[in-house]
């Protein structure tokens, strides 16, 4: 026996789309499509005038958080269902696995428990609507996820054979804006060192300058000092020999 025709109504209708972003590590970008959470949502309608119960199943269920996963939705009333797609390497060879399917059945009048209903119900009374998932990448990602794989592919080759020519420029797995910023940031850190070197030689300059100038006041005054010191020493013996003279003519005059 067929089973009855889905009375929910589900937007999206049939797929799932899930939108990629760019992951940055410093100067350079490293393009992860799926490195954080992604979340689509998808609402279920209940146009009909009985309480209809539903759940979200997927082929996939450590890749996603359903939120919520299950529950009653009300005659005439909707509600949104968050599907969040946890962070995972892309393999675009992996993208047909990944599938939902809305499940749903008319809900008793008399109903206290859901999951006693959901064990009990009979497959002809069961409802659902299959989703696939849906991956997009910017167009950005998909450069740089085929540039990735040519990285990956030339690698490979470079190990094999042994004769492939070594020193491969990093600026061919790069596209020309990086590794413009790269050249322009080493430049700059080469003139700011250019600059540095200066500015110490120029310290150096000044402080051996100051030690000449600080050398030479000091012979200054050593050499003040000393002649003043003989200016006084020659002095002292002129008035020594003065007293000498005069008292020897005292001393003949009082004889």
């Amino acid at each position: 026996m067929a089973r009855p025709e889905q009375v929910l109504l589900l937007e999206p209708q049939h797929e799932l789309k899930f939108r990629g972003g760019i992951k940055a590590l410093g100067a350079i970008c490293s393009y992860g499509p799926f490195s954080d959470v992604v979340t689509t949502n998808l609402k279920l309608s209940n146009p009909t005038d009985r309480n209809v119960c539903f759940k979200v199943k997927t082929t996939a269920p450590r890749r996603y958080c359903v939120r919520p996963n299950s529950g009653i939705i009300d005659a005439g009333t909707s509600i949104n269902v968050s599907v969040m797609l946890q962070p995972f390497d892309y393999d675009p060879n992996e993208k047909s696995k990944h599938k939902f399917m809305v499940q749903s059945m008319l809900a008793p009048p008399d109903m206290t428990d859901m999951e006693g209903v959901w064990k009990e119900a009979k497959p002809e009374e069961l409802m659902d609507s299959k989703l696939r998932c849906v991956f997009e990448m910017p167009v950005e990602n998909e450069k740089a996820h085929d540039m990735e794989s040519n990285k990956m592919i030339s690698s490979s080759l470079l190990k094999s054979d042994s004769s492939a020519l070594p020193g491969k420029s990093l600026s061919s797995t790069l596209d020309d804006g990086v590794v413009k910023e790269i050249m322009e940031e080493c430049k700059r850190l080469q003139m700011e060192a250019q600059r540095l070197r200066e500015e110490n030689k120029q310290i150096r300059e000044d402080d051996g300058l100051r030690m000449r100038k600080s050398n030479v006041m000091s012979s200054q005054h050593a050499s003040v000092g000393m002649k003043k010191e003989e200016g006084l020493s020659a002095r002292m013996m002129a008035l020594i020999m003065l007293f000498f003279v005069v008292g020897v003519i005292v001393g003949k005059l009082v004889l």
